[in-house]
């Protein structure tokens, strides 16, 4: 693994001779591109996105557990605010993840109670 880091830290000090100097602050900031705080929210917007394309999905097919632990994006959302550097970012994205869950929580609570209120229509 230190291999990685080494070569990480070696495309990182190349392209610092790269960045625009009006990028500077971004690139240099303590949530920005040479660090962690700013790849894992970047990866993160994967769940998103796989929650988007969960929504073209049939209710009776989705997870109530996978979409109940979807909504821990709200709590991670204000600890990201919380923390030092402060990621916006992250935050972000957290919040997206829990409204990724709400919707699917509410989608599956509307499909089973649909299940349970007969349709006066199919009585007749």
């Amino acid at each position: 693994m230190k291999i990685l880091s080494r070569i990480y830290l070696s495309v990182v000090t190349v392209a610092d001779g790269y960045v625009p100097q009006r990028y500077n602050r971004q690139w240099n900031h303590p949530a920005g591109p040479k660090t962690i705080f700013f790849w894992a929210p970047l990866f993160k917007w994967v769940l998103v996105i796989a929650g988007l394309g969960d929504i073209t999905r049939p209710a009776e097919k989705l997870s109530l557990v996978q979409s109940t632990a979807l909504l821990s994006g709200y709590i991670w959302a204000r600890y990201s605010l919380i923390i030092i550097p402060r990621n916006v970012n992250l935050c972000l994205v957290n919040l997206f993840v829990g409204l990724v869950g709400s919707v699917q929580l509410t989608r599956i609570y509307l499909y089973r109670k649909s299940l349970e209120t007969p349709d006066p229509k199919k009585q007749e």
